[in-house]
């Protein structure tokens, strides 16, 4: 007796290779864990929260590599590059999760001018030298895919000492469409998510409950919607949604 198998769910991602930065917690680890469940084989990196990642490696067990680099340095978007391609052979799908909010206070100049200088290099420089190195790499491989997670701000702006992150996050999303438009003809997809309030460690320290009550939804983003959203663009489902921002929002930031 032959049992069929042709209407059994196939994991979306089997087989692929995937970097993922800033996967040690929050939308990261959510990422990962999401690209892990469809098949994927990972490199998640981390900066300085190495326990976190080796333990989210742990819990997975299997196709799964913890690489550290501190994306604030210039020269580390290389090393952290190659490191991903001879843990994964090579690289299939780049995911530009990291990222930090830092302030640039207009009513500092020293903090304004440092602001400046660490929220393009972490925010913005990093992703794009990533960038550069996976078109690279994809056109040699007949293509691939680049997923940047970047924020509402991109759109909106930030507040009053946030004013680079908003412009860093911005300029991410003209790199995703650059690279979109240019490099869509030798089958590289590019993809950019923007999420408003996402229930992390980081926002829940800053959104009060009355805040919270407010929310469309009256709640905060779950990282795993983020997730579910990075899994399905991976997978090249719909490969004509390139070059697209998509707002996960709540329905808090609509335009």
């Amino acid at each position: 007796m032959t049992t069929r198998t042709d209407n059994l769910p196939r994991a979306m991602l089997m087989g692929k290779r995937i970097l993922v930065t800033g996967a040690s917690k929050g939308i990261g680890a959510a990422i990962v864990r999401a690209l892990h469940r469809e098949g994927a084989n990972l490199v998640l990196h981390f900066n300085t929260d190495r326990m976190s990642a080796i333990a989210l490696t742990a819990e997975l067990g299997h196709r799964v590599h913890a690489v550290g680099a501190d994306l604030s340095d210039p020269s580390a978007g290389t090393r952290l590059w190659d490191e991903a391609r001879n843990r994964l052979g090579e690289v299939d799908v780049l995911v530009n999760n990291a990222g930090a909010w830092i302030a640039s206070p207009i009513s500092d100049a020293c903090g304004w001018s440092a602001g400046w200088t660490e929220n393009l290099q972490l925010n913005l420089r990093a992703a794009a030298d990533l960038c550069r190195l996976a078109v690279h790499d994809f056109e040699a491989q007949g293509g691939g895919a680049i997923i940047t997670i970047t924020s509402r701000s991109a759109h909106r702006g930030d507040d009053g000492d946030h004013l680079a992150y908003g412009a860093a996050k911005a300029g991410v999303l003209a790199l995703t469409k650059g690279l979109a438009r240019a490099f869509g003809h030798l089958g590289i997809l590019a993809y950019a998510i923007a999420p408003g309030w996402v229930d992390t460690g980081l926002v829940a320290g800053t959104v009060d409950a009355k805040a919270e009550g407010t929310l469309p939804l009256r709640e905060l983003t779950p990282p795993e919607d983020i997730a579910e959203l990075v899994a399905f663009l991976a997978s090249g489902r719909s490969r004509h949604l390139t070059g697209a921002t998509l707002d996960v929002t709540g329905a808090d930031y609509v335009r």
